[in-house]
């Protein structure tokens, strides 16, 4: 059985009469401590889920603290299907349901008399700070609690279990396969399917995480000397201090791309100057406080103007954005508002003389040649995860029809290569994309984050407004 399972023990010597008087002279005791907001929403969530595996136990775990060099572990980020059916986000707790009554074991805070208080230096409070109480967890969950060392004797123990396998590998060891080879999948798959409408709550928590990113753009534009002196790190650094001062945090590595290198359509390292004359490229999203995320992109003239060619582009891209909105509707496929971007842009490359063939003939499954200048989809679904629901089955996702309650990016986008000898010089080294988040309606969409300045005009007119 893991060491996480049992009582700390203490490499580090420290004589009798130090560990006597760290025993004493504490005051100790719960706190006043507030509900999660979540805790009714949860509660749906969870009750959903027991009934669709009626009778059955389930576990999700959390996840543990992982190393990330020596005694320094990484940020810890609680797995996904275990926010949402709690709202907890601290490590090594693990939920377990029986036949739909959860429990939440976790590692609770020590007492004041408890040598780990001060002598475990990965979970001790001395150290990492103080954790929950069972009682005050309680509360703050609005669910049973119980010590994680009791989780071992009740995972061994009763029938077959279903386990969100590959989030925690201690917790996995614990519980023998289950007898259908497929029940762990197709939990996995349900869970997923459960996130793709969300509730609104989720929505609100959603609006939250774009409005705070918003504010991170404009901090940056406001940022554009220093921009200019330092180059991308400064933007990546102005953006991610916005969200930490108000509490948040980024929910992927912000993409700073200067010039070509915005053609790199996940491009991270954000070491580059920022020139004017160029483009840049900012792909860029909050996480809030609740683990929800925001995925925004906007493409910036670095001089505060575009040129004659930047500006045809990314008006073509800006036309492909708006085709790609307005075929987001209830009712629709998923798939209907990337074909129509696709056929917008498409046909502004045909325009362009650089299609080798007409943009009809381009748009053909057995051709797809425009791709060359744009290879990603034109959206996927948002939520906790910046790329949510990923486990859904294709046919209630990507070849499924949109309902009324999901968000999803709308985010098309072109890429001229420096090398690329078809296209016109002065565009060689160009990458556009243009992204907002999207709330499908039950008459259309709502673009929570229209908020952002998107035309050209409005982008130039931003600009002016905030930069020094």
């Amino acid at each position: 059985m893991s060491d996480r399972f049992r009582p700390a023990t203490y490499p580090v010597p420290a004589s009798e009469a130090l560990v006597e008087f760290m025993r004493t002279g504490w005051s100790d005791g719960d706190d006043q401590v507030e509900r999660l907001d979540v805790v009714p929403w949860a509660a749906v969530r969870r009750s959903a889920l027991a009934q669709r595996f009626s009778g059955e136990r389930l576990v999700i775990p959390a996840g543990p603290l992982k190393s990330r060099a020596n005694d320094t572990d990484y940020r810890f980020r609680a797995d996904t299907a275990h926010v949402y059916y709690t709202g907890n986000q601290t490590s090594d707790a693990v939920l377990v349901m029986d036949d739909g009554e959860p429990t939440l074991f976790f590692r609770p805070r020590h007492a004041k008399n408890d040598d780990a208080f001060w002598r475990d230096g990965r979970y001790g409070e001395a150290w990492a700070g103080r954790r929950l109480s069972l009682g005050e967890a309680q509360e703050v969950f609005g669910m049973p609690c119980r010590h994680l060392y009791e989780l071992p004797d009740v995972l061994t123990s009763g029938g077959p279990t279903r386990v969100h396998r590959g989030v925690d590998a201690d917790v996995d060891a614990l519980i023998p396969p289950h007898p259908d080879s497929g029940a762990d999948a197709e939990l996995a798959v349900h869970m997923s399917e459960m996130r793709l409408v969300k509730d609104d709550w989720e929505v609100a928590q959603l609006q939250d995480a774009i409005d705070a990113t918003i504010v991170g753009f404009e901090d940056s534009v406001r940022e554009w000397d220093n921009v200019l002196r330092y180059g991308e790190r400064w933007i990546e650094g102005t953006f991610w201090r916005r969200a930490r001062a108000a509490g948040n945090d980024v929910g992927y590595e912000c993409i700073v791309a200067g010039g070509p290198h915005a053609t790199t359509l996940h491009w991270i390292e954000n070491d580059g100057a920022v020139t004017p004359g160029q483009l840049i490229l900012l792909d860029m999203g909050v996480e809030n406080r609740s683990l929800y995320t925001a995925d925004v992109t906007r493409t910036l003239p670095v001089a505060g103007h575009f040129s004659a060619d930047q500006r045809h582009l990314y008006d073509l891209v800006l036309a492909a954005q708006e085709a790609g909105m307005t075929a987001v509707r209830p009712g629709a496929p998923y798939r209907a508002f990337h074909q129509a971007a696709m056929t917008v842009l498409a046909h502004g490359l045909e325009d362009m003389g650089i299609l080798p063939c007409s943009a009809e003939e381009a748009l053909e499954k057995d051709s797809g040649v425009y791709r060359r200048w744009t290879l990603h989809g034109t959206g996927h679904m948002l939520g906790l995860d910046v790329h949510d629901c990923s486990a859904a089955r294709n046919e209630n996702y990507t070849d499924g029809k949109l309902e009324p309650g999901m968000v999803l990016t709308v985010e098309p986008g072109l890429y001229f290569q420096s090398s690329d000898l078809l296209v016109p010089e002065s565009l060689r080294g160009v990458g556009i994309r243009i992204e907002d988040d999207v709330l499908v309606t039950d008459d259309g969409c709502r673009n929570l984050s229209g908020a952002l300045a998107s035309s050209a005009d409005e982008v130039e007119a931003w600009m002016a407004r905030l930069a020094p």
